[in-house]
């Protein structure tokens, strides 16, 4: 474990003069800018987005300090290897799907949560500490913009994933979390679960958001992050369903054409590659899928 107790030790392996690193989390407000994201069921979400300075500086808190802080196994995103399908295979063909999701998961991240379990004392000085906690923390809360932002969750709940793995473990229970997202399969009964987790969420200054709580079983049509996973890995009929209907218009009228005639105000090549993502993404799950080859085709012959 590599120990911080001098300022020219972190400045060192940052590769950031000091005075830049204080300057900027003396100012730190100027360094972030709000954007809203629009929300897929309505509404926007607010994002505290860094500039490239800031930005620059947390991307290198993460990759050179955060790095080396344990991850649970349980914790599904933000992670070397992780994605969506890895967090929904260990759900397939499983009696009852219970997925729970934590409110306003970044907005309830404490500072000196982030102080205490990210930049311990028994690693860090304590200006250093504060200082790390400032560069990385924002406005009462932890900023989603910020690439040191997804590393930080996962620290912080290493702990909880862990105590909540061993337990659905010891009753045969598998249970992964993706971000905000905990979900558990199994033969089970979901009111255990959930009374057993609140109270460990509360006690990190979490609630669970009672809205977005669902209970899947056979008959229902079982997803994790998005995936089908009754049976076997699959993609929603709705979402195949849907972007048929976009290729199909963007092969009919073209993309620039198309883009007019939603509205939204993306720059043609940036959507080009959203739809190429979307395609490739179906074709994990059905290689074989002639629409989706022909659309790959047809989209890498249009960027020429």
């Amino acid at each position: 474990m590599i120990v911080y107790r001098e300022l020219s030790s972190l400045e060192r392996d940052l590769g950031i003069r000091a005075k830049t690193l204080y300057a900027v989390s003396n100012n730190i407000g100027k360094h972030y800018r709000m954007v809203k994201l629009p929300k897929k069921r309505g509404g926007c979400r607010d994002l505290s987005v860094p500039d490239e300075v800031l930005k620059s500086i947390q991307r290198r808190i993460a990759e050179v300090l955060l790095i080396h802080m344990p991850v649970s196994r349980y914790a599904k995103a933000y992670r070397f290897g992780s994605s969506t399908l890895r967090n929904a295979e260990l759900h397939v063909g499983k009696q009852v799907v219970l997925k729970l999701d934590i409110l306003h998961f970044f907005d309830s991240i404490r500072y000196s949560t982030v102080k205490d379990r990210v930049f311990p004392e028994e690693i860090y000085a304590e200006p250093l500490r504060i200082l790390l906690t400032m560069l990385c923390y924002y406005r009462d809360a932890l900023p989603q913009g910020a690439p040191s932002s997804p590393a930080i969750t996962n620290i912080i709940l290493y702990e909880f994933d862990e105590l909540v793995g061993q337990w659905c473990r010891e009753r045969g229970i598998a249970y992964t979390r993706y971000c905000d997202d905990m979900t558990f399969s199994g033969d089970f009964d979901p009111a255990e679960v959930i009374r057993f987790v609140r109270p460990e969420l509360k006690k990190l200054g979490f609630l669970l958001n009672g809205q977005k709580t669902k209970v899947q079983r056979p008959g229902q049509q079982q997803s994790v992050t998005g995936i089908v996973v009754n049976e076997k890995l699959s993609i929603p009929a709705d979402y195949r369903r849907r972007l048929r209907q976009e290729l199909y218009y963007c092969q009919k009228f073209g993309i620039r054409e198309h883009l007019q005639k939603i509205g939204p105000e993306i720059p043609e090549e940036t959507y080009r590659m959203q739809l190429s993502g979307k395609v490739n993404y179906v074709l994990q799950f059905s290689p074989d899928d002639k629409d989706m080859l022909e659309a790959r085709t047809w989209l890498r012959q249009s960027i020429k």
